[in-house]
Protein backbone atom coordinates (compact mmCIF):
# COMPACT_ATOMS: atom_id res chain seq x y z
CA UNK A 1 0.00 0.00 0.00
CA UNK A 2 1.49 3.87 -0.85
CA UNK A 3 -0.65 6.61 -0.14
CA UNK A 4 -1.71 8.71 -3.05
CA UNK A 5 -0.39 11.56 -1.46
CA UNK A 6 2.13 12.75 1.16
CA UNK A 7 1.04 14.50 4.36
CA UNK A 8 3.46 16.99 4.18
CA UNK A 9 1.87 18.85 1.48
CA UNK A 10 -0.66 21.72 1.40
CA UNK A 11 -4.34 21.36 1.54
CA UNK A 12 -4.67 22.87 -2.27
CA UNK A 13 -1.77 20.06 -3.15
CA UNK A 14 -3.95 17.71 -1.85
CA UNK A 15 -6.75 18.54 -3.13
CA UNK A 16 -5.40 18.46 -6.95
CA UNK A 17 -3.69 15.53 -6.30
CA UNK A 18 -7.18 13.30 -5.81
CA UNK A 19 -9.32 15.75 -8.11
CA UNK A 20 -6.64 14.53 -10.96
CA UNK A 21 -5.86 11.16 -9.69
CA UNK A 22 -8.79 9.87 -8.52
CA UNK A 23 -11.88 11.83 -10.37
CA UNK A 24 -10.25 12.87 -13.34
CA UNK A 25 -10.98 16.31 -13.39
CA UNK A 26 -8.81 18.83 -15.29
CA UNK A 27 -8.39 21.19 -12.61
CA UNK A 28 -9.72 22.38 -9.12
CA UNK A 29 -11.35 26.00 -8.87
CA UNK A 30 -11.02 27.06 -5.11
CA UNK A 31 -13.75 30.13 -4.42
CA UNK A 32 -12.41 32.52 -1.66
CA UNK A 33 -14.25 31.21 0.88
CA UNK A 34 -12.65 28.00 0.53
CA UNK A 35 -9.13 29.43 0.56
CA UNK A 36 -9.76 31.77 3.10
CA UNK A 37 -10.71 28.12 5.38
CA UNK A 38 -7.85 26.53 4.26
CA UNK A 39 -5.59 29.46 5.04
CA UNK A 40 -7.00 29.58 8.77
CA UNK A 41 -7.01 25.75 9.14
CA UNK A 42 -3.18 25.56 7.79
CA UNK A 43 -2.11 28.56 10.29
CA UNK A 44 -4.43 26.34 13.22
CA UNK A 45 -1.61 23.70 12.50
CA UNK A 46 -4.24 21.16 10.86
CA UNK A 47 -2.83 21.46 7.32
CA UNK A 48 -0.93 18.31 7.67
CA UNK A 49 -4.12 16.01 7.80
CA UNK A 50 -5.02 14.14 5.65
CA UNK A 51 -8.05 15.23 3.55
CA UNK A 52 -12.26 13.78 3.12
CA UNK A 53 -13.63 15.38 -0.06
CA UNK A 54 -17.94 15.66 0.72
CA UNK A 55 -19.06 15.63 -3.09
CA UNK A 56 -22.50 13.94 -4.60
CA UNK A 57 -22.84 10.06 -4.78
CA UNK A 58 -23.59 10.21 -8.75
CA UNK A 59 -21.08 11.63 -10.09
CA UNK A 60 -16.94 11.72 -9.86
CA UNK A 61 -17.23 15.27 -10.51
CA UNK A 62 -18.94 17.99 -8.38
CA UNK A 63 -21.56 18.33 -10.64
CA UNK A 64 -24.65 15.47 -9.57
CA UNK A 65 -25.68 15.47 -13.75
CA UNK A 66 -22.71 14.37 -14.88
CA UNK A 67 -23.23 10.86 -14.01
CA UNK A 68 -20.34 8.22 -13.71
CA UNK A 69 -16.32 9.41 -14.20
CA UNK A 70 -17.03 12.52 -16.96
CA UNK A 71 -14.06 14.14 -17.99
CA UNK A 72 -13.17 17.58 -19.82
CA UNK A 73 -14.15 19.34 -16.12
CA UNK A 74 -13.16 21.20 -13.16
CA UNK A 75 -14.26 20.43 -9.44
CA UNK A 76 -14.98 23.43 -7.48
CA UNK A 77 -14.21 23.63 -3.86
CA UNK A 78 -16.82 25.58 -2.43
CA UNK A 79 -15.99 25.59 1.82
CA UNK A 80 -13.34 23.55 3.56
CA UNK A 81 -13.60 22.27 7.08
CA UNK A 82 -11.26 20.45 10.26
CA UNK A 83 -13.01 17.70 11.70
CA UNK A 84 -10.15 17.99 14.23
CA UNK A 85 -11.30 14.60 16.66
CA UNK A 86 -11.44 12.68 13.62
CA UNK A 87 -8.13 13.72 12.38
CA UNK A 88 -9.10 15.18 8.96
CA UNK A 89 -9.49 17.78 7.02
CA UNK A 90 -13.22 18.07 4.64
CA UNK A 91 -13.20 19.47 1.16
CA UNK A 92 -17.14 20.22 0.17
CA UNK A 93 -17.13 20.28 -3.44
CA UNK A 94 -20.56 21.49 -5.58
CA UNK A 95 -23.90 21.90 -4.15
CA UNK A 96 -24.26 19.18 -1.92
CA UNK A 97 -26.08 18.45 1.75
CA UNK A 98 -23.73 16.26 4.20
CA UNK A 99 -26.45 14.00 5.69
CA UNK A 100 -24.85 10.76 4.12
CA UNK A 101 -26.73 7.94 2.65
CA UNK A 102 -30.39 9.56 1.49
CA UNK A 103 -31.41 8.13 -1.77
CA UNK A 104 -33.46 10.47 -4.48
CA UNK A 105 -36.39 9.44 -2.14
CA UNK A 106 -35.86 9.08 1.69
CA UNK A 107 -38.62 6.90 3.47
CA UNK A 108 -39.95 9.42 5.43
CA UNK A 109 -41.97 10.77 2.22
CA UNK A 110 -43.81 7.14 2.47
CA UNK A 111 -44.95 7.60 5.93
CA UNK A 112 -48.46 8.70 6.57
CA UNK A 113 -51.13 8.52 9.30
CA UNK A 114 -54.40 6.89 7.75
CA UNK A 115 -57.27 6.44 10.31
CA UNK A 116 -54.76 7.00 13.58
CA UNK A 117 -52.77 4.40 12.26
CA UNK A 118 -48.84 4.99 10.79
CA UNK A 119 -48.30 3.54 8.03
CA UNK A 120 -44.65 3.27 5.27
CA UNK A 121 -42.66 2.42 8.73
CA UNK A 122 -40.59 -0.70 8.04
Amino acid sequence: FKPLYDLDLTINEKIETVAREIYGADGVAVTPQAQKAIDEITALGFGKLPICVAKTQYSLSDDASKLGRPSGFTITIRDVKVSAGAGFVVVYTGNIMTMPGLPKKPAALSIDVVDGQITGLF
